[in-house]
């Protein structure tokens, strides 16, 4: 009888020292970028190419940025798996830090709007800021993690996301739906060849389905 030797759950694709698969918060975020800045581009203005309810593009945008960050929180905790006490604390830090980011955010931008007596100023700085912060976190992770893509996207999206701020609306928007929705379409590709190494390897570990019965 064939006797296989399985590999180890730290082994497994989900779990190889820290690895992070991060193709769903990409694509998440980057159909709220796509979606939700773009209809914003295309609604606001002196002349909107199409009418819509004020409030569609920042529901669809807050929804997007919900799943990304959920998304990113999770894969945040699969990297964990087979990983030490040091990068299992780092792990929960780091995606602690998406909630308690967009909390301070969030009150920074009610306050301010508030305090200035301004409630328009949230439909230009939650696109901006919240793109920003993506990208200071993105920034923050990518280097603990040592992921340059990771590392290079969050840079993108704070430069383009600060940058925006100077154009006005609606043609922040534009850039951000462009800009910010492209960055995260390319490293969405970018992140399944940086990964395809990994998961041949695994494969390849796997005892042929015969063995297995």
């Amino acid at each position: 009888m064939t006797t296989a030797t399985l590999p180890s759950p730290a082994e497994s694709p989900a779990s190889t020292g820290g690895e992070v698969d991060s193709r769903a918060a990409y694509i998440s975020f980057g159909l709220a970028y796509v979606l939700g800045h773009g209809a914003s581009a295309v609604s606001l203005g002196s002349d909107p190419l199409i009418a819509l309810p004020a409030w569609l593009p920042m529901t669809v945008l807050g929804a997007g940025l919900v799943a990304g960050t959920a998304f990113a929180m999770l894969a945040a905790t699969r990297a964990q798996r087979g990983a030490s006490q040091h990068d299992i604390l780092s792990g929960k830090l780091l995606g602690l830090s998406w909630v308690s980011a967009f909390a301070a955010l969030f009150l920074a931008i009610t306050g301010l709007a508030a305090e200035l007596d301004r409630p328009d100023l949230q439909t230009m700085l939650w696109p901006t800021l919240s793109g920003f912060l993506v990208g200071v976190l993105y920034l923050g992770e990518g280097a603990t993690r040592r992921n340059v893509l990771h590392y290079s996207l969050g840079t993108w999206l704070a430069l383009t996301s600060a940058a925006a701020l100077l154009l006005g609306m609606p043609c922040l928007f534009r850039v951000l739906t462009i800009g910010g929705g492209g960055g995260f379409a390319v490293a969405a590709v970018l992140e399944s060849r940086r990964l395809a190494p990994t998961a041949a390897r695994w494969a390849a570990r796997q005892p042929p389905e015969s063995s297995r019965r």
